[in-house]
């Protein structure tokens, strides 16, 4: 193990390694207050959203950078519409879904529409969908909100409600969630089988793997995270139904990306839009069903806004697009498309959630929390940029 192996990984785990050092800093100022059961379940009931608009932001700047700005007024018009139907219009919530992902995914084909096709910046079509929404939510809700408590089955199905968890199929005691444990085990026991089967995989085909040592860290952290992530979770009321729904989008836009065709076309678009068309790719295409993608994620993050608040306002959804597009940049992803993974695009919202839940328990005003996240998020650009430079800071005149 020589001093260039441990700088590359330092390299290449940076956020990590930020995330490390952010949640032990809170740690202490908080005197460990950070770091109880509840407030770690309240972290990613807080933080679903994020997680669910990220990763379809990430395939967005996949394609050059490109970010969509309506995301937060999309999530808000979807929820104003979910509930007056439900509770105005008494539809069942099955129907009420239904037709909120499909105005989510009209809303996002729209506007794919005009940036792919006829090529308009995405800047100004999200740009306009952002104040087009949020001033058609009002329309919709009247500027009233619209209380949605009595709809149990909805809210607890989104993760809002007081019964919102999943029970304890193994009669643990009142104080650990034993299926929340169980849980863990078999999450942690796939991720050490999948890793060592790609592994002899790489190498039974002739491909460069990483040394023992960077593997064997890499696999037992992530093993360690996640069974004291499922301990805290057990010891509070057990997984959040909110959980279930990020781990399904996780799972299935990180096998998309990694493992698919079109998954590599969004990389391929990123680096060289170009070389691509001229290898036979439908650049136009990809650009569409990245924004569609982008408007069906929306209606899900409206759906959990909704459920986690048990109403809607015209005021939902706010800056929630900033949460989502500073969650992929400190993540990894680069502001000139082309790089970027959904596990880095968690750990940025991740650590975005920690910032807001560590600043909050220490009482740190709510102007100075936004400052702080706004250097966080030039720093993290600062170093995708720096590093692509070999490490130089060049000034331009």
């Amino acid at each position: 193990m020589n001093n260039d192996s441990v700088l590359g990984f330092i390299k290449k785990n940076t956020m990590i390694l930020v995330l490390i050092a952010v949640v032990a800093f809170f740690s202490f100022q908080t005197k460990g207050a950070i770091l109880l059961p509840m407030n770690v379940s309240n972290l990613i009931s807080q933080n679903a959203y994020v997680f669910v608009l990220a990763t379809g932001m990430l395939l967005c700047i996949l394609t050059g950078g490109n970010i969509d700005l309506s995301v937060g007024s999309v999530v808000c018009f979807v929820g104003a519409v979910g509930a007056t139907l439900m509770v105005n219009k008494s539809l069942p919530i099955w129907l009420a879904v239904i037709i909120m992902f499909v105005i989510g995914t009209m809303i996002g084909a729209f506007q794919g529409f005009w940036i792919a096709y006829v090529r308009i910046p995405p800047f100004i079509v999200t740009l306009a969908g952002m104040l087009a929404f949020r001033g058609l939510s009002n329309v919709v809700l009247n500027g009233l909100t619209i209380s949605i408590k009595d709809k149990a089955a909805f809210v607890n199905l989104f993760g809002g409600g007081a019964d919102c968890y999943i029970h304890d199929l193994f009669g643990g005691s009142g104080s650990l969630n034993l299926t929340c444990l169980f849980g863990g085990l078999v999450a942690a026991t796939i991720f050490v089988v999948v890793q060592f089967t790609s592994r002899i995989k790489k190498k039974s085909k002739g491909y460069e793997v990483e040394p023992v040592w960077k593997f064997l860290v890499k696999t037992i952290g992530i093993v360690a995270v996640v069974m004291a992530f499922c301990y805290k979770l057990a010891q509070y009321k057990g997984i959040p139904t909110v959980l279930i729904w990020v781990l399904v989008v996780v799972l299935i836009y990180g096998y998309i990306t990694n493992n698919t065709t079109v998954g590599r076309y969004f990389y391929a678009v990123g680096g060289n839009e170009k070389a691509t068309k001229l290898s036979g790719i439908n650049t136009n295409k990809v650009y569409f069903i990245a924004y569609t993608n982008m408007g069906f994620l929306a209606a899900l993050a409206g759906m959990i806004t909704i459920a986690r608040l048990t109403s809607a306002q015209p005021t939902y959804g706010q800056n929630y697009e900033m949460d989502a597009i500073g969650s992929c940049f400190i993540g990894g992803a680069s502001a000139y498309g082309g790089t970027g993974t959904v596990p880095g695009v968690i750990v940025g919202a991740v650590l975005m959630g920690v910032i807001n839940l560590g600043m909050s328990l220490m009482g740190v005003d709510a102007n100075m929390q936004k400052v702080v996240k706004g250097a966080v998020l030039l720093a993290a650009v600062i170093f995708d940029v720096v590093s692509k430079r070999g490490g130089k800071l060049i000034v331009k005149n």
